[in-house]
């Protein structure tokens, strides 16, 4: 995997805008926002599934609430988050109903990546709304988050995102076309690097602070967002987003730093899962479920004859055979509770035996790792 990634082939493109982006002295950049959304309108007539983490939500809301370009509190920078949300997926909903395509608005805080049951509900909304071709527009929820739920800036939340989702490539736009072996600002003899197979203490140490005043992330974080990424199985590239049509040009090939995965997205996530030393309980599956499970079937209620443990949707537990031999591991869509009544029943009769439905499987082939 030591060659330079492309976006051409990935199917699934997380994409993170910053604030210097979107708003020059808290106004709009409508036009640049409107070629940007030109762009990805490209890459999703060409059937990618693309993921927007925008900011700009704080600079837009500045004047709405009389704040100037100073410092903000907290609770000053919550209040024009709340103001600027609206107007932010305002202007992307009418950018994009040009290409005659639909967005979502998802706003989420550390808790919802931390906490198992919010991770796994906001990953199937994620799913659900690119399955019907809409493009969701991710922001963090400023006008609620505390200091401690925070996720500090988009580029970490954009890698979140990422990982959550198994994409293939996420984008960082910002005001630098990517990594240099020093401050270009203050080194003219500063070198760009084009392609970074590994993120080496001397690579981490590249990074450096906020580049605008309207912005909160830095190189620092952008590294941070490359170690989450790339350790997931999603490359990730870092380019400048200044100027207009950004995207087409990192598309036909233009100036950016691209860091390399160590593995899949698929792969690394069936890694965890097998790698997990700790199991909150199992299911007993019968020879039909083997059969399935080892053609890279999901798991179905129809298949689980026993139910061990005290598990939640979202732990991870073993999968047995009828000999006790564990055949593999993985996240459970139901709690032990629910499974209980639902197995060795059909997939359509799980909600009218607990008068809901998470999905129709026990466990996702997508959630599970054959030992």
């Amino acid at each position: 995997m030591s060659k330079t990634p492309t976006l051409a082939s990935a199917k699934r493109i997380v994409i993170k805008i910053g604030s210097s982006l979107i708003a020059e002295s808290a106004r709009l950049r409508a036009s640049w926002l409107a070629a940007m959304a030109a762009d990805i309108a490209t890459l999703h007539a060409a059937g990618k599934e693309v993921i927007l983490v925008s900011s700009g939500a704080v600079a837009l809301g500045r004047p709405q609430v009389g704040l100037g370009a100073q410092k903000l509190s907290l609770e000053e920078k919550q209040a024009a988050a709340a103001a600027g949300q609206p107007l932010l997926i305002q202007a992307w909903s009418h950018a994009f109903a040009k290409h005659d395509i639909h967005v979502a608005q998802l706003l989420l805080t550390l808790e919802d990546s931390e906490d198992r049951q919010r991770y796994l509900n906001a990953r199937a909304t994620f799913t659900t709304l690119l399955t019907h071709k809409l493009i969701p527009i991710v922001n963090e929820n400023d006008s609620v988050a505390t200091a401690e739920l925070k996720f500090g800036d988009n580029d970490r939340l954009a890698a979140r995102v990422a990982v959550m989702l198994g994409a293939d490539v996420l984008v960082l736009f910002s005001d630098v076309d990517g990594l240099y072996d020093k401050n270009p600002s203050q080194h003219k003899d500063a070198k760009h690097i084009a392609l970074i197979k590994q993120l080496t203490p001397d690579i981490m140490a590249m990074g450096g602070g906020a580049a605008s005043s309207v912005s909160n992330g830095g190189m620092k974080t952008k590294l941070e967002a490359a170690q989450m990424a790339t350790a997931s199985g999603c490359h990730m590239v870092i380019a400048k987003g200044t100027e207009k049509h950004a995207l087409a040009q990192l598309i036909d090939g233009g100036r950016a730093s691209w860091f390399v995965a160590t593995t899949k997205p698929q792969l690394a996530r069936k890694d965890w899962i097998s790698s997990a030393v700790k199991v909150a309980g199992s299911v007993t599956v019968d020879s039909g479920a083997v059969r399935a499970l080892g053609l890279g079937k999901s798991l179905l209620p129809a298949g689980v004859t026993a139910v061990e443990g005290k598990f939640e949707r979202g732990d991870t537990i073993a999968i047995k055979t009828a000999e006790g031999k564990t055949i593999g591991k993985g996240i459970a869509g139901y709690s032990a509770a629910e499974a209980k009544k639902i197995r060795g029943k059909k997939s359509d009769e799980v909600e009218s035996i607990l008068g809901y439905s998470h999905r129709d499987t026990l466990i996702h082939r997508d959630d599970m790792a054959i030992l």
